[in-house]
């Protein structure tokens, strides 16, 4: 039988509570630096997530998010090896955009790197003051390879990603916020909490509704206005024949549910 110090924990702490699923980023030692294992750890769970759940939250475990790439296993991989793992990493956190929930990031410490691309494919982001984002890709003669130059300029802008990898540029919890790298910043440790807070509420929403922001919304977005518009009003059609929105509507007709006030 191995004794406690030779058993290799895993890769991900995985826990559920009630409908919301928390992934753990388990490697605190090398910061939630990001290995093969850890990233085939996650397509694996979001390809098997149990019909019950509702919502995901990732968070790393430890003092940071996740520091990036795991730049030892660039050592020995060719130009093939390197694009096939470029491909794989695509793979994967467009499987975690493209989820059938909503998933939510909870970023502490180092956002950086292959972390950052991961946050970056998250529906929401919480930031606690102790966040960090960075791209030092350019001072180590690399590139990113996990959809970066995708989803962050459609967050922060070409000009201003473009910095960061070009002078190493570091960008706090605070200047985050209005820049785009995060929605929420919350008090000292409490990411984490407010993260499981918004799951739970929208994990509580209509499912087709969900599946509607997730996957029509950036379509949508992405389309010349009058296509645009067609998708719109053929979601909207969708939506709101479905028995659970009838419900819902009768409910608030009914007053059975509050009116929105301001937060």
């Amino acid at each position: 039988m191995a004794d406690a110090a030779s058993i290799t924990p895993s890769l991900l702490a995985l826990n559920t509570s009630g409908r919301v699923l928390t992934i753990g980023l388990n490697r605190p030692a090398k910061r939630n630096a990001l290995n093969d294992g850890i990233i085939l750890e996650l397509e694996r769970t979001f390809a098997t997530l149990p019909e019950a759940i509702g919502a995901v939250v990732i968070h790393g475990v430890g003092a940071h998010f996740s520091a990036g790439l795991d730049l030892s296993e660039l050592s020995e991989r060719d130009a093939t090896a390197g694009l096939m793992h470029s491909r794989m990493w695509h793979r994967v956190f467009d499987g975690i955009e493209r989820a059938r929930v909503p998933v939510i990031a909870a970023l502490q410490g180092a956002v950086i790197g292959g972390g950052l691309e991961l946050a970056c494919a998250c529906h929401i982001r919480v930031a606690d003051p102790s966040a960090y984002y960075a791209l030092p890709e350019g001072s180590r003669g690399i590139f990113v390879g996990g959809g970066g130059s995708v989803r962050l300029p459609r967050l922060v802008g070409v000009a201003r990603m473009a910095d960061m990898m070009l002078t190493g540029r570091v960008y706090n919890a605070t200047e985050g916020v209005p820049l785009g790298f995060s929605q929420y910043l919350t008090d000292a440790g409490g990411a984490l909490a407010k993260a499981i807070e918004l799951a739970e509420r929208v994990a509580q929403n209509a499912p087709l509704t969900n599946f509607a922001v997730l996957q029509a919304l950036p379509l949508i977005a992405e389309a010349s206005p009058q296509t645009g518009l067609m998708l719109e009003a053929l979601m909207a059609s969708v939506a709101q024949s479905d028995q659970e929105a009838k419900n819902r509507i009768r409910d608030f007709l009914d007053r059975k549910t509050g009116k929105v006030q301001p937060g």
